[in-house]
Parts: C-alpha cells; structure tokens; sequence
C-alpha cells in the first residue's frame, strides 16, 4: 500500500508540474485569436517548439506513465479517486509558481477533495482482507 501511495504522490507531483509548465508556455505564445485553422496551426507549431511545452507535455506523460502502473496494482475505485488529489497540488503549484490567488470558496473545494480523498484512502485499509486458502492436508498412504 505504501508503495501505491508514493507512486501516486510522485505521478501527481509530475501532473502537476506538467500542467503549470503547459500553463507558463501557452503565456508566452499568447492568445489565440479565433479558431481558423491557420491560426491553429501557428498555435501548434509555437507549442510544438516551445521548450517549456514540451518539457509538460514530458511530466504529463511521466504521470500517464506512474497511472498504468497503479492500474495494475490496485483498484479502480480506490485510485481514480485519489487522482483528484492533483487538484491540490495543481493549487498550490499555481500559487506558488504562477503568482495566483486562491478564493476561498477554492480553498474549500481543496479542503472538500483531500477529505474525500481520505475516506477513500480509510476505505481501501478497511475493506476484507481475502482469507488465506486451507492447509492441504497431507496425505497419507498405507
């Protein structure tokens, strides 16, 4: 379970890095200005070649990575919620990163998830444990 866990704190960590390196690169290629498909292609192509872009698309792909293995190893249900938890993280590296401010109607959606997250996390350590299969017995010849 430990091993789960930190798997799943160092993925989100590179979720979030990715998301606020994505974010800084799309500031410095600027707005986009309507949808023609010139104007998408200038997009894609400065996004394309941007250090900054490249390098989130990376951590992103580093998460997906860290996600397939926690797929493997546990539950659904147990970890598809818990990814949520790169909200928080998402949060607190725009803060601290980007320089935004955070309402506190956000905070509390923060404090929502991380509590939720929690009952999740209680519910994997309180659900049956499968019980062992029987000793064979041995069996004895006459």
């Amino acid at each position: 379970m430990i091993k789960i866990l930190l798997i799943l704190l160092f993925g989100l960590a590179c979720e979030s890095t990715g998301v606020i390196l994505l974010k800084k690169g799309m500031t410095h290629i600027g707005d986009v200005n309507g949808y023609t498909l010139a104007e998408l292609l200038r997009v894609f192509k400065a996004g394309a070649t941007s250090p900054q872009i490249l390098l989130g698309v990376f951590f992103e792909a580093v998460f997906f990575g860290c996600l397939l293995v926690l797929m493997n190893k546990s539950d659904i249900s147990f970890l598809w919620p818990l990814t949520a938890l790169s909200f928080v993280f998402a949060t607190l590296a725009a803060m601290w990163f980007l320089g935004e401010t955070v309402s506190p109607v956000r905070w509390a959606g923060v404090i929502l998830i991380v509590i939720g997250a929690s009952f999740i996390s209680f519910s994997e350590h309180a659900k049956a444990k499968p019980s062992p299969p029987p000793a064979a017995n041995p069996v004895t010849q006459k």
